[in-house]
C-alpha cells in the first residue's frame, strides 16, 4: 500500500513538471547517427510506426504497409516498458521487445514538444550487440 501511494506521488510529480507526453504518437521520421554514418528513415511512406504513452508505460509498434508481401521491405517491431519523465529528460526502460537482445536496457532522451510535434533525441547503447548511436525521432500526435 505504501509503494502504491509512493508511485502515485511520483507519477503526479512527473505529470506536473513534465511535458504533455501522454497520448498516441505517429513516427514521422527517424535519424540514426553511428560513427560517421547517418541514416534517415521516412515513416510516412511504406512504413507505419506508433508510440503509445500513458502515465507509467510506453509501447511502440511498427510495420510495413505491404503486409509483409515484399520481402526486401518487410518490417515489424514492437516493444514497451516503463518510463521516467523529469522536465525534458525522458528515460525508457525497455522490458519487452521483439529484438530480445534490446530487453533490459534503458535509453535516455531529451524531448521537446511543440504543438502536436514530439522530438526525442538520445543515445542508444547496447554493448552486447555493439550498438552505440544517436537516435533522433520526430512524432506527430494522433487525434482521437
Amino acid at each position: 500500500m505504501i509503494v502504491s501511494c509512493n508511485n502515485n506521488q511520483q507519477n503526479t510529480e512527473s505529470q506536473q513538471t513534465g511535458l504533455p507526453i501522454r497520448g498516441t504518437w505517429k513516427l514521422i521520421s527517424g535519424t540514426l547517427i553511428e560513427k560517421n554514418d547517418t541514416t534517415v528513415t521516412d515513416y510516412t511512406t511504406g512504413k507505419s510506426f506508433i508510440k503509445i504513452i500513458n502515465d507509467t508505460h510506453f509501447a511502440f509498434l511498427g510495420h510495413d504497409l505491404d503486409k509483409g508481401k515484399d520481402s526486401a521491405n518487410k518490417f515489424f517491431t514492437s516493444g514497451g516498458g516503463v518510463y521516467e519523465l523529469h522536465d525534458s529528460s525522458y528515460t525508457e526502460h525497455l522490458e519487452y521487445c521483439d529484438a530480445r537482445e534490446w530487453e533490459g536496457n534503458s535509453f535516455s532522451f531529451t524531448i521537446s514538444i511543440n504543438n502536436d510535434t514530439l522530438v526525442q533525441r538520445g543515445i542508444e547503447k547496447v554493448d552486447s550487440i555493439n550498438v552505440n548511436r544517436i537516435n533522433i525521432e520526430k512524432y506527430a500526435r494522433m487525434k482521437d
